[in-house]
């Protein structure tokens, strides 16, 4: 039986090289890209594996009601879905004086929100027939970040509602996945980090390359822990400032 993955902030940096390396898997045929971008996901489905089938929608995950209608469309059209990755994400890393209290809510409905609506959906479906779903959290999540408490405060939520759905979901054969990337050269680490050279931080194909050893067999023991993705600074390597995002 073919299997249906739904990747969500597809459009481009990690949540693209995730779907490219998973394109070339022979477990899954059906791919279903979610992004705000329809020209970047035009170009990610372009740089995926061409046999598979292919489709993509140009939708805000804050949308609540028409992510879920979305949902139960690929539900009834391929009859299970399979894996969930999400990737979308939302950064403007200010001090607590400087953030507004919109800011602070539109960074929990992005990075908190959106994630629990669009999972809630999709477990409607896995519980029948099991599944995956990863989140892609971040390292700021982890440790005090002074200067990112929206981004941070909300990537730390991620982490625990990983963990707590893992054991929640078990019973239905849905293992939960969550990984934390440290420094990537995506294109909003160049705006966050103008000054850094990409070529000495992690790349988004990195990133792809540990989800697709997660969601293989071989990832089985992995589900309910908060997996740290970085690449170590070398000692004759300068390190760069520590604005640090996904």
């Amino acid at each position: 039986m073919s299997k249906t993955c739904i990747i969500t902030g597809a459009s481009r940096g990690i949540g693209r090289a995730i779907a490219v390396s998973m394109s070339i898997r022979d477990d899954i045929s059906n791919f279903v890209l979610i992004s705000r971008t329809e020209s970047g996901l035009e170009e990610t489905a372009k740089q995926m594996n061409s046999e598979k089938h292919i489709t993509y929608f140009a939708l805000d995950l804050t949308h609540y009601e028409a992510v879920k209608d979305l949902v139960h469309e690929i539900g009834l059209e391929y009859g299970t879905i399979d894996m969930l990755i999400n990737v979308a994400g939302y950064a403007n890393p200010k001090s607590i004086l400087e953030t507004s209290i919109k800011d602070w809510d539109k960074t929990y409905q992005i990075n908190v929100h959106s994630i629990f609506n669009i999972t809630k959906e999709t477990v409607k479906f896995m519980k029948i027939t099991g599944g995956k779903i990863l989140n892609v959290a971040s390292t700021a999540g982890g440790s005090a970040r002074p200067g990112w408490l929206a981004y941070a405060s909300s990537k730390a939520a991620i982490i625990n509602m990983s963990q707590t759905l893992s054991e929640e979901l078990s019973e239905y054969g849905i293992l939960v996945y969550c990984i934390s990337p440290g420094r990537c050269a995506t294109e909003l680490r160049k705006v966050l980090a103008p000054d850094e050279d990409p070529n000495t931080i992690m790349q988004p194909e990195h990133v792809g390359e540990v989800v697709g050893q997660l969601l293989s067999d071989n990832g089985v023991c992995l589900d309910g822990q908060n997996i740290v993705v970085r690449k170590q600074v070398k000692k004759n390597q300068k390190k760069q400032p520590s604005k640090q995002t996904t």
